[in-house]
């Protein structure tokens, strides 16, 4: 039992005796080029708001910063700005390439880690890797623009900047004295063998909503006088969050001005005060800083601090964001506090990791601060995006029927974990569920709240559609919720001995308009069947699946069958421990999911005939493949073996055969199942069905839901450790390696082929910005390992595996569960050459003591090297290594 000072503070958070979460890290690293600043006719965000204009024109729904931190309602901000004397602006917010320019996408260009966090955020750590030399932007974008889909992305570290050791590292923590008392320490050394120049601007700032007409007072931030022992200090007042005081050391100057849209360089017209967002950095970098001698107050502040660090140096800078001033706000119990705060957080983390070494501790931490790190307010009315506001140009009508026009009753303004807060900065269905899954060994309750906030009714559809994320809120991502709601359930159940039926109760009423949207909406032309549109999976298909189907025809999913039949089968898991207290109400609608399960069972057996011949093991190797049904009548199978055919293997499920004799009617129902399959048994002479269903084990006191007979999955487990096939040193690829000879097909008289790529996509689909025709994904690993665990309880040493395909070792499902575990965490360990397989080439990791001890949480990883791919801070869903 977690009793730390920390798991306390959390708990008084969860009773809401305390608000521990009033301030967070909850600036996004990308406010520019999101669809909610997006007012083009043509959709054109990248375009709309680029980088280049961030730092002029104020935002609308959010702001961003460098390691910054702000209020839950983003009305008051922290973060730093920085300037090394060479740049033609200052380092104010993270660069990356956009969508077009980047050779695979978008993709950030910066140096940066999420080093620590805690849940109540009374401790954060973050690093910054800042180069001596000017900021190398126009050369990431032309030569990535240069490479092509077949050439690896040029990074920051390729351009030469860090060599020597030439760069700053700044270091920025906060903790905590109280919900609304947070000292700031930013610690900046020089790892260079000469002196360097650096310009540093703590700035504080208030959201613009004055502008749009959302406050009709605007806030204010003043001078105050000097404490007596030289401190400096500014007042920040709000009618709505209240006063805040900053205090901070002796700078050069301090610097105001207004968060307001130079319009001038934005939009080529005159401003009416010289004083506009970016100000700070014409006056930094040119040295003319007159005009703000006539501005004593602004909605914008920084104190200005100029060093010369020499080699090997380091500075530091103290501040203390409070609501009353108190005597030495920055000396007295400053470092005290730090020191104590740090010393919570190993507490807290060392009682959720007990056992595991310092490197696999490290790991665990890492993840689960870059989650934490992940947190972002977000805010989006899409009737208000439409319409327009009070002062502002109308935007162009063509939006009434563009992106997300059906969705106008979303209306946004939450604390959300984002997948990566700067290439994906908006919340996706999916990818928040496996976050919330990985963050529920550190916050449950927050992550029961992630799970169930897009059931809301400010997010959920009337007929029960869940949006998936803002570029297109109507495409479909895996129905999750109902088989994590159950895990979050069932492991607080074994670690408290808490039963949380009211939240199973909220869960089950959310996401059953959602379930019958899917039966009934998301459903194709064939009875159980699923055509879902887009689900995650589907660059591994021949053709883009949410683009429409070659020849005019309908194509049956694999991946989207399967994952509806797990949906069913754990909205059935819920209902039956519902039932147990309410049978009433509950009981019945166990039944129906029942029912509505094995129809699925029925649907994917009649379908299986395509490809399954007799009792040939090899076609009956427990691999599902999607199904083209063109207008002709022929129906085409797409054998291919890949993370779609894998889905089958997802849908299992045990439970106590107790708890199901206790439900009459549900059992029975149960049972005239099984007199069924025995009269299909007689009647096929023991030709066993290709989809079990359930089975049952009266000595172990235990039912088996599932897809898969034992038989299956030992011919799966064939292909599934074979490092010929998916097996990678990381993982389970997402399409096998045997397709380095592309699988080639014939539809509709035109020609589709499909093979093995195991790093960066080498086409556009999709944005070009991600891979599953090979690389590792951690989320579809983590389904799997589940999956195999769950098998284990079942079958134990009835069914085993050989640990690889050609060893020799055979294990039983839960010992594969641990040997595919041990190849997941090789990605983040060191190797024997002292390398992390995920940093990929890069020596600075192996060698240099600064960089060697950081992680970085890719979005998926080289089918055969481990090498991180994609979004370099998706902690999001890559921390699930955390929980395997």
């Amino acid at each position: 039992m977690n009793t730390t000072t920390e798991q306390q503070r959390l708990e008084r958070q969860w009773e809401r005796q305390e608000n521990w979460y009033q301030w967070g890290p909850y600036l996004s690293d990308r406010q520019w080029g999101t669809v909610r600043e997006d007012y083009s006719a043509d959709g054109s965000a990248w375009d709309y708001l680029p980088h280049d204009m961030a730092r002029s024109r104020a935002y609308r729904w959010g702001e961003d910063g460098l390691a910054g931190i702000s209020d839950d309602t983003q009305t008051l901000c922290f973060a730093l700005a920085l300037w090394n004397g060479n740049d033609p602006y200052l380092k104010e917010r993270l660069f990356g390439l956009t969508n077009e320019q980047g050779n695979h996408g978008e993709d950030v260009k910066e140096l940066y880690y999420y080093l620590d966090n805690t849940p109540t955020h009374s401790y954060m750590r973050m690093l910054y890797k800042y180069p001596h030399a000017a900021f190398p932007y126009q050369k990431l974008i032309d030569e990535n623009g240069r490479r092509s889909f077949q050439d690896r992305e040029y990074e920051l570290l390729d351009t030469g900047l860090f060599d020597d050791n030439r760069y700053f590292d700044v270091v920025v923590e906060y903790a905590k004295e109280s919900p609304d008392d947070m000292v700031v320490r930013i610690t900046i050394h020089n790892r260079a063998s000469e002196a360097a120049p650096l310009h540093v601007l703590p700035t504080l700032w208030f959201r613009n909503r004055w502008t749009f007409g959302l406050e009709q007072e605007r806030p204010r931030i003043e001078r105050m006088d000097n404490s007596a022992d030289g401190f400096h200090h500014v007042r920040a007042i709000h009618t709505r969050l209240g006063n805040y005081i900053l205090s901070f050391q002796e700078p050069e100057r301090v610097l105001m001005t207004e968060n307001e849209t130079n319009q001038e360089r934005v939009f080529a017209r005159d401003n009416n005060s010289p004083f506009v967002k970016d100000a700070f950095h014409g006056a930094v970098t040119s040295g003319n800083f007159t005009p703000f001698d006539q501005h004593p107050d602004g909605t914008k502040c920084a104190p200005l601090y100029s060093f010369t660090i020499e080699a090997g140096a380091s500075v530091e800078l103290r501040l203390r964001l409070h609501r009353e001033l108190a005597d030495s706000p920055l000396s007295g119990n400053f470092d005290e506090l730090f020191d104590s705060r740090r010393r919570e957080a190993d507490e807290f983390y060392a009682a959720l990791t007990p056992g595991l070494t310092p490197e696999d501790m490290q790991i665990k931490r890492q993840a689960w601060s870059g989650l934490l790190w992940s947190k972002q307010y977000y805010n989006y009315n899409i009737g208000d995006w439409l319409r327009g506001d009070m002062g502002q140009p109308m935007p162009p009508p063509e939006r009434w029927h563009g992106r997300n026009s059906d969705w106008q009753h979303i209306n946004a303004e939450h604390i959300l974990l984002m997948p990566d807060k700067w290439e994906y900065p908006w919340f996706a269905a999916w990818d928040l569920a496996f976050q919330a899954t990985a963050l529920a060994p550190v916050d449950l309750q927050f992550a029961k709240e992630q799970l169930y906030l897009l059931a809301d009714p400010a997010f959920q559809a009337a007929d029960g559609r869940l949006p998936a994320y803002e570029w297109n809120f109507s495409d479909n991502n895996p129905p999750l919720r109902g088989g994590l709601s159950w895990l979050f359930y069932d492991q607080e159940l074994k670690s408290t001995g808490k039963r949380d039926v009211e939240f199973l109760r909220i869960m089950q009423n959310r996401l059953r308009a959602n379930y019958e949207w899917w039966t009934t909406r998301a459903g194709g032309q064939r009875d159980n069947l699923f055509q879902g549109g887009f689900l995650g999976l589907d660059n591994v298909s021949l053709f883009d699946r949410s683009e429409g189907v070659p020849g005019g025809g309908t194509l049956d999913q694999a991946d989207a069958t399967a994952w509806m039949a797990t949906y069913t089968v754990y909205m059935m898991r819920i209902s039956l421990e519902l039932a147990q207290d309410d049978p009433v109400t509950y009981e019945s609608l166990a039944v129906y999911y029942f029912e509505r399960y094995v129809r699925i069972a029925d649907a994917l057996q009649e379908i299986a005939t395509l490809w399954i011949k007799g009792d040939d093991d090899e076609s009956n190797n427990g691999f599902s493949y999607d199904v083209l049904h063109l207008p002709n009548g022929e129906s085409i199978p797409l054998a291919i073996r890949s993370m779609v055919g894998l889905s089958n293997l997802f849908c299992v499920m045990t439970m106590d055969q107790d708890k199901a004799k206790a439900l009459p009617a549900f059992y029975a129902r149960v049972q005239q199942y099984y007199a069924r399959v025995q009269q299909y048994l007689d009647d096929k002479k023991g030709e066993k069905p290709c989809y079990v269903v359930v089975e049952e084990d009266p000595d172990r006191n235990c039912i088996l839901f599932s897809l898969l007979s034992c038989d299956q999955l030992e011919r799966l487990a064939t292909y599934l450790f074979n490092e010929d096939e998916l097996l990678a040193p990381g993982g389970i690829r997402s399409l096998s390696k045997v397709y380095k000879e592309p699988f080639e097909q014939e539809l509709a008289g035109d020609h589709y082929e499909i093979h093995y790529v195991p790093g960066e996509s080498d086409s556009g689909m999709f944005g070009g910005n991600s891979n599953w025709r090979g690389p590792v994904w951690l989320p579809m690993n983590f389904m799997i390992v589940s999956a195999l665990r769950e098998f284990g309880k079942y079958y134990g040493d009835q069914v085993k595996a050989e640990l690889p395909v050609g060893s020799g070792n055979k294990g039983n499902l839960t010992q594969a569960a641990d040997f595919l575990t041990e190849r997941i965490w090789r990605i983040f360990r060191r190797d024997e050459q002292g390398c992390r397989p995920a940093h990929g080439p890069h020596d600075q990791y192996r060698d240099d003591p600064h960089f060697k001890d950081l992680l970085l949480f890719y979005e998926h990883f080289d089918g055969d090297t481990s090498r991180g791919l994609g979004a370099s801070h998706q902690t999001g869903w890559s921390a699930l290594v955390a929980v395997l």
